[in-house]
């Protein structure tokens, strides 16, 4: 029955993703363009809260916990498992004030009205995954303006989208990267839930009534980790024991 039902209400829903995605995209343009970066983020934090609003045509429910002070004066690294694609905007719109800045495939740098040009425009890394020598000076080169610029990037270190939420080894070379490139970094864990059960019956119909939560764990001072082979491992262990599938 609700996989039934799930049918209108996923093109319903669709429609007013795809819709918000043209309308925000010229919007974004001129906030770009005539205004610079400051009025151009608050155009994409609406976009962000836009598309949370459209989630809810599905039932979508989205839960930010954290315990936590963290810093607004100093650069972040967000480390984060990742099960759809319904984890980047909430992201990004509930750690809005500390200016996140994602990692992705250069693939999404063209196409997608709103996304792509906010990839293109707004600090994101597009990299090749296939070509070390364009992804590793864009990593190096994203985590310089990271550094300078006291923003967050947020990395997820699976690789690829989980389809069922059971966790996939992390691979580091990516954190690694951004360890050196913003030594005053603080590191934030978090761990996602449920997003991929947008996708419990494929890419049609979407699935209904969902609660997508997003757990802060402990930030940690780069700084204070000598090894940093135990830091990954602590991130690492931290995500995963709290992922429920």
């Amino acid at each position: 029955m609700q996989k039934l039902l799930s049918y209108p209400l996923s093109v319903l829903y669709s429609l007013c993703f795809g819709l918000t995605l043209v309308i925000f995209h010229p919007i974004q343009w001129v906030c770009f363009n005539l205004f610079g970066y400051q009025v151009h983020k608050k155009s994409v934090d609406a976009l962000q809260w836009s598309l949370m609003r459209c989630g809810n045509i599905l039932g979508t429910r989205y839960s930010f916990i954290n315990k936590f002070e963290i810093p607004t004066n100093k650069p972040l690294i967000i480390v984060a498992n990742h099960q759809s694609f319904h984890d980047i905007y909430p992201i990004t719109w509930f750690m809005r004030k500390h200016h996140p800045k994602f990692i992705s495939k250069i693939e999404l740098g063209k196409g997608i009205p709103s996304v792509s040009y906010n990839l293109r425009h707004g600090g994101a890394a597009l990299i090749d995954r296939k070509n070390p020598r364009q992804s590793l000076p864009a990593l190096m080169k994203f985590g310089e303006y990271i550094e300078n610029n006291k923003h967050a990037a947020v990395i997820f270190p699976e690789g690829t989208r989980s389809k069922t939420g059971k966790p996939k080894p992390f691979q580091t070379r990516g954190l690694e990267i951004l360890f050196k490139k913003i030594p005053s970094a603080t590191v934030v864990p978090i761990t996602i839930n449920n997003s991929w059960k947008m996708f419990r019956y494929g890419n049609f119909p979407l699935g209904l009534g969902n609660h997508l939560t997003f757990t802060v764990h402990k930030p940690l001072e780069l700084a204070t980790f000598v090894n940093k082979g135990d830091l990954l491992e602590s991130i690492e262990t931290t995500i995963t024991e709290h992922v429920k599938h």
